[in-house]
């Protein structure tokens, strides 16, 4: 059976780390895959994750303008690293509710049966409307021309 990846974690090589102020050290920034470091990199997760919310169709519309309007605000300063922990944000914001929408209280495994994966289809359907709206903003992101280009060429420059 394969357990979750998070089990298995080693934050040692993990490429983010809680005690460095990314805004002050942008260099240190990794891009990395999908929506890692979302939850580390400070000063920008006190900045976006304050308004990440998706409880309700209702309140992902709120959250997720809020984080595109920081998105487009990095952009305009130059940010980039800002610009894509807030898509990171949207990414998530879609990522999580999609989780809830697909189990019921966002349980994927059961830790009391060797993480034996859970009944898919048992979620809130509200959080399918939740996730939608995350992920129209999310795929607005990263079609962004200017951000491509700033995130092309900072993987280029520093993976």
């Amino acid at each position: 059976m394969q357990q979750p990846s998070y089990l298995n974690f080693d934050p040692d090589h993990y490429a983010w780390k809680p005690d460095i102020d990314y805004r002050e050290r942008p260099e240190l920034y990794r891009v990395g895959r999908g929506e890692q470091g979302v939850l580390i990199c400070e000063p920008y997760k006190s900045e976006i994750g304050q308004f990440w919310r998706f409880k309700t169709e209702a309140i992902a519309v709120e959250s997720s303008e809020k984080i595109f309007a920081l998105f487009n605000e990095y952009l305009a300063a130059g940010d980039f690293v800002g610009a894509d922990m807030a898509r990171k944000y949207l990414q998530m914001g879609y990522t999580r509710a999609r989780r809830y929408a697909n189990y019921k209280g966002g349980r994927k495994y059961d830790g009391q049966r060797d993480y034996a994966l859970l009944e898919r289809g048992t979620g809130d359907a509200e959080k399918a409307e939740a996730a939608k709206v995350f992920y129209a903003e999310w795929k607005a992101a990263e079609a962004n021309e200017v951000y491509a280009a700033m995130k092309e060429d900072w993987k280029h420059a520093r993976g």
